[in-house]
């Protein structure tokens, strides 16, 4: 009996959590059907938005990770997270990821140059690498070189006896 109880609880909790994030979609979809302008939007209506927008970039159980990991539902942190991608996508402001762990992710820094790893590439900079690479080329050079003047020499002849 207690196990039914469980269940029926755990089924009528998702069902009001379903019906929550509906409902706040569908606020989302008429704020963007009414193209309402940034300056007119209030803070709690621009989360809302930003929801909306993560749940289309992210569905399902992956919006779900993605809360957890900026903070888990009903935090701070979520909660400007959320308003940051509704001023990036609804208002046009991209600045508002700037300096963000997003900005890290796609390589992007505060001042727009080089990347997470500094410009270097996947592995950072390396003068192992270097060295070899010069190695290479030289020896790629020289190999050339000498195949050139292969071709260029002219053939000996042969004293017959």
């Amino acid at each position: 009996m207690k196990k039914v109880i469980l269940v029926l609880m755990f089924v009528l909790l998702i069902g009001g959590v379903m019906a929550h994030g509906e409902e706040t979609f569908e606020e989302a979809e008429e704020i963007i059907i009414q193209k309402i302008s940034c300056d007119e939007l209030t803070e709690n209506q621009l989360e809302v938005l930003g929801d909306y927008y993560m749940e289309q970039m992210h569905p399902g159980e992956l919006h779900e990770i993605m809360d957890e990991k900026m903070g888990g539902e009903g935090s701070e942190s979520l909660r400007q997270a959320h308003i940051n991608m509704a001023l990036a996508f609804y208002c046009g402001e991209h600045d508002e990821f700037s300096g963000s762990m997003m900005d890290v992710m796609m390589g992007r820094t505060e001042d727009n140059s080089y990347g997470m790893m500094g410009g270097y590439g996947m592995y950072g900079f390396n003068w192992f690498r270097i060295i070899i690479q010069l190695a290479v080329t030289t020896l790629l050079v020289l190999l050339i070189i000498w195949f050139i003047r292969k071709l260029n020499e002219k053939p000996k002849k042969r004293k017959r006896k």
